[in-house]
């Protein structure tokens, strides 16, 4: 396993008004992040929040290419980024502990944080497809190039780490700065990651390893 400390790129926030930051996820041009009552569209060159959502918003976040995905207590709701409006909601599987979410290969990806788990779901129906065992707390859920990386924070410990997503062995880790949490985790589809900063107010790009071969 490799272990190296996390390079934070930028920072942005605290926003006025915004005392937490929990999901967050990137549609290709804005960074949504979830504080509560709401979700909020940021503009990662100005770094300034562009519009916001009124919607239940207290954990993960997540973009299929169309919807945005949030969970909000012990469900997840489908919303129209143009409207706002939710479309559907499905329960989710950790029945209220649940903490990041992110979409791929056609599915919802669901981290529960006192479970350690992370929980591949169906997302017209919620229903569990698979299972990965994780050995810490979980927060941030994403997948980039194959490779799946989910957040974790205890105290004031936190990393992100790369999984394998069949048997859960932790193949990377990048150490936060002490007292740094993550709350939301989401790649940009390049070589930089969206962090929710959760009480600190504040979203980080930190920088993604290159893909080894």
């Amino acid at each position: 396993m490799k272990n190296a400390p996390v390079e934070i790129l930028r920072e942005y926030g605290p926003f006025p008004g915004l005392d937490q930051v929990h999901g967050v996820t990137f549609d290709g041009q804005h960074v949504w992040f979830a504080t509560g009552d709401k979700l909020n569209a940021l503009d990662p060159a100005s770094g300034k929040t562009v519009r916001a959502i009124d919607v239940a918003a207290d954990a993960g976040t997540a973009f299929d290419g169309r919807h945005l995905f949030q969970i909000a207590e012990d469900r997840i709701q489908k919303i129209d980024p143009a409207s706002g409006r939710v479309l559907a909601t499905i329960p989710a599987p950790g029945g209220g502990c649940d903490s990041g979410l992110a979409w791929a290969e056609g599915a919802l990806w669901v981290g529960n944080y006192q479970g350690r788990k992370i929980h591949q779901i169906d997302p017209e129906s919620g229903a569990v497809l698979r299972t990965i065992e994780c050995n810490r707390m979980v927060t941030g859920v994403t997948w980039i190039d194959g490779e799946l990386w989910h957040g974790t924070w205890e105290g004031d410990e936190s990393d992100l780490r790369r999984i394998d997503p069949r048997t859960g062995e932790v193949l990377e880790r990048l150490e936060m700065p002490p007292g740094t949490g993550v709350s939301g985790l989401e790649s940009d589809g390049g070589d930089q990651f969206f962090c929710g900063g959760g009480n600190s107010g504040k979203v980080r790009a930190v920088r993604r390893p290159r893909k080894r071969s």
